[in-house]
């Protein structure tokens, strides 16, 4: 039983530093700063278990040699009520995750996989940054993800019914994964067309690879527009060049600003929010109530502001599903005020249906259980 309950205040402990680490990491600090929080958070959570055996197990009260739990004095009993205060976060975020469906405005999901090293017959990685990471084995980093998904909106115009949505997102330039891959992915998305394209956030990580637009964003088109913004890892490079690259791509920047759209001859009202890195939300107060509304925001913190608004379909990524998913468990580490809550999926909050990608990279080219994605969205009346 003193084990079992050691082995609970581990866990408990553990799970309070993820959940500190997730929330800060949804705060507009530098990233040299996170990573000293980071580099905290991985010596604290290594640290702990050896302290508590020895000075616990061992030492002070010995629970493990048949010490008393009963002597505790006012310091253990702290140190293991916080730690179960952990473990009865963990257990409500667990169940959470198991009672979890679909809204049903989403009527319809399809996918299907591609494995982008076997057709390249290696995988695309080049000696950059965390580039270890990436030749982990069973790493899914390079099993790229289509998905077709079918939302069901109320306020949609008829004559919008059917409009088609490529939904990009957190694609991480960085050098680390090899163009290659990128422009792989590029392929298939033009294999499908659609009336836009959206971009949520986190295209580069190193200023170098500003030049892959050439063959990646800047080659993909769509029949009403290519509208974007940018993300908190843009945001610690240089984001106005990055901004003027994607516009000389073809892309529109919505950030902070709403644009006026007209798709099959029915007006649209597109929104922008880079906050809390950059910028101000958008205003849709002089957007006709009628009009349809949709925003694109790096970050799903955003999503209380959206609703205010009276956002029909806002557009996420930045969390990458968490890029780890355990089994039973699901994700662990989420950048969001949320956690996990949205680290990825569809979500259904009135008015606004929240849609959470994945993304396509990351910093760290490490994916279990949680492949990189594209979307395609439809979306239909009713």
């Amino acid at each position: 039983m003193a084990y079992l309950i050691f082995g609970l205040a581990v866990l408990g402990h553990t799970t309070l530093w993820i959940s500190v680490i997730n929330r800060l990491h949804a705060r507009p600090w530098p990233e040299s700063l996170l990573r000293k929080v980071r580099h905290l958070h991985d010596v604290c959570v290594l640290l702990f278990p050896i302290l508590l055996v020895i000075g616990a197990g061992w030492l002070g009260p010995q629970l493990l040699r048949g010490g008393s739990w009963l002597s505790l004095d006012w310091l253990w009993i702290t140190v293991f009520g916080v730690c179960g205060s952990g473990c009865v976060w963990l257990a409500f975020v667990v169940v959470r995750h198991w009672l979890e469906r679909s809204p049903r405005q989403l009527t319809s999901e399809t996918s299907h996989g591609i494995d982008v090293a076997a057709e390249l017959g290696e995988r695309p990685i080049s000696p950059g940054p965390y580039h270890v990471l990436a030749t982990i084995p069973w790493n899914e980093q390079f099993t790229l993800e289509v998905t077709r998904k079918t939302f069901t909106l109320p306020r949609l115009p008829e004559g919008l019914d059917g409009m088609r949505i490529w939904h990009l997102s957190d694609w991480h330039f960085l050098g680390t994964i090899e163009r290659r891959y990128y422009e792989r992915v590029v392929r298939e998305i033009q294999t499908e067309s659609a009336d836009l394209f959206c971009f949520t956030g986190d295209l580069i990580d190193r200023m170098e690879c500003l030049d892959w637009l050439d063959t990646t964003f800047a080659t993909l088109d769509a029949s009403a527009g290519k509208l974007f913004i940018l993300g908190n890892h843009d945001w610690n490079q240089r984001p106005e060049e990055v901004r003027e690259r994607m516009q000389t791509a073809g892309w529109i920047d919505v950030a902070s600003r709403v644009e006026s759209l007209t798709i099959r001859g029915i007006p649209i009202a597109v929104g922008g929010d880079e906050t809390p890195w950059m910028g101000t939300e958008p205003d849709f107060s002089s957007v006709p109530e009628s009009t349809f509304r949709l925003l694109l925001s790096h970050t799903p913190d955003n999503l209380a502001r959206a609703r205010r608004a009276k956002i029909d379909l806002m557009l996420s990524g930045h969390t990458h599903g968490g890029q780890v998913r355990l089994p039973l468990i699901g994700p662990v580490f989420s950048p969001s005020r949320s956690g996990v809550r949205y680290a990825s999926g569809t979500f259904w909050k009135s008015p606004t249906l929240l849609h959470v990608s994945r993304g396509l990279a990351g910093q760290h080219p490490l994916r279990w259980n949680c492949r990189p994605e594209v979307t395609l969205i439809t979306l239909r009346r009713g």
